[in-house]
């Protein structure tokens, strides 16, 4: 596994090595081992997929507050996505900056968002499928958002939502009060 770095702090694209022959191709999708040599969160308390019908369907943005703050690393396994990720730690040196990325289901790419961030992607295809995994259960009382369009931030979005639930549109714009539990 190749592991990069971004210019937010702790978040990670990684990059599967593939071993191929004429059965087809075997990769490793995670690695204890890789993660914590890295300094990136490796447990995991809970798995994801999402399953998105179609393109430029909208999910986010999702973050959870302390303590049950979470990291995930997600990789798409079908279609494509543009996901944004957003520093949401105070004390960081990149917080409120975002980056884009760009994940395809053949480029076998993961991304590693650390906690204290929020997460939204914007499916660019069809029948898009996303596998996550967290460090962190599901907490209702701690799970927070914010609107995709918030103009405190002024996204770039390759195109208009044209799937969005009405939990997801109706998010108020951010605000740092919703970074207490």
């Amino acid at each position: 596994m190749k592991f990069r770095e971004q210019k937010i702090g702790g978040v990670w694209l990684i990059e599967a090595e593939p071993l191929a022959d004429d059965r087809g191709a075997f990769r490793r999708h995670f690695c204890h081992q890789e993660f914590k040599q890295r300094g990136i969160e490796s447990q995991i308390l809970q798995t994801n997929i999402s399953e998105n019908y179609r393109k430029y369907t909208l999910r986010g943005f999702h973050y959870q507050v302390k303590p049950h703050e979470e990291s995930k690393t997600l990789s798409c396994i079908r279609g494509a996505i543009y996901n944004i990720v957003v520093d949401l730690r105070p004390g960081s040196s990149t917080f409120l900056q975002w980056i884009p990325f760009e994940l395809k289901a053949d480029d076998e790419l993961s991304l590693h968002v650390p906690a204290g961030c929020a997460n939204a992607y914007l499916t660019l295809e069809d029948s898009t499928t996303i596998l996550y995994y967290m460090s962190e259960a599901y907490s209702a009382g701690a799970y927070r958002g914010f609107r995709y369009n918030d103009p405190l931030f002024g996204f770039q979005w390759p195109a208009e939502p044209a799937v969005i639930s009405e939990k997801d549109r109706s998010y108020p714009d951010f605000d740092t009060l919703n970074l207490q539990a």
